[in-house]
């Protein structure tokens, strides 16, 4: 009787014990032994660091990595469509900005009253960025920029400015797009670098050109300065 219980007890210890071993063996925490290691240790690659192998110690020796001293980023692949074609290099939207740097910013940007896009193609990206306004920008500003999208006539939104109202330029309405203010939010993750300054274009080109115009017209043209009697010359008096 004492031997059959001590056999079971034995018996129910091994059980346990292999099936403790079995699920330590199972665990994603410490696995014993690992055929795919980057199926438990993923090795996220910073673009612009230098390639390697992350379990071993030699370079890394695949020929596209080699020809590029070992940067990750590399070009992209022929046919593909590059995200900023324009290569329009600019400081992406801060959320962690100051007031006073966020001022500071905005009133730098008012003098810049052109975009860096091609000249050449003026018409297209105003066209272009009539479009993207109309999507992104006219629920709150309205189609006609006087801030009477529908959110706002709905009741549900409220102070949006009309453009005709405020002082801005290209690189203002630009700087805004990018980083926000007041209210709105930035619409980088909407809008690509080159297609934010389309959209600033068509602001300008649709809502404050006409202004512009008027304000040209209502200013009275400088007297033309007098010449001296002294320095005009005898046919010029006929």
């Amino acid at each position: 009787m004492l031997n059959t219980m001590t056999k079971n007890i034995f018996k129910i210890t091994a059980i346990l014990g292999f099936a403790a071993i079995s699920l330590s063996s199972c665990s994603k925490e410490n696995p014993p032994l690992v055929y795919f290691p980057d199926m438990y240790f993923p090795v996220a690659y910073d673009p612009l660091m230098k390639a390697q192998d992350a379990y071993s110690k030699h370079d890394n020796e695949i020929p596209a990595f080699v020809e590029h001293n070992g940067a990750t980023g590399l070009s992209p692949v022929d046919g593909t469509v590059a995200q900023n074609k324009e290569g329009v290099v600019e400081e992406a939207a801060n959320s962690k900005m100051t007031t006073d740097q966020y001022n500071a910013g905005y009133d730098a940007s008012k003098l810049e009253i052109t975009s860096p896009l091609d000249p050449a193609n003026k018409a297209k990206d105003i066209e272009r960025g009539k479009d993207l306004f109309n999507k992104t920008c006219a629920a709150c500003h309205g189609v006609g920029g006087d801030g009477q999208g529908p959110i706002v006539v709905s009741g549900a939104y409220s102070g949006v400015p009309n453009y005709k109202d405020r002082e801005i330029t290209v690189g203002s309405v630009h700087y805004v797009l990018t980083h926000g203010r007041n209210s709105m939010g930035s619409y980088a993750g909407q809008l690509k670098p080159g297609d934010r300054w389309r959209v600033a274009m068509y602001v300008m080109d649709a809502f404050k050109a006409t202004a512009a115009v008027a304000t040209t017209a209502t200013t009275p043209a400088a007297p033309e300065a007098a010449v001296p009697a002294a320095n005009v010359t005898p046919s010029a008096k006929k």
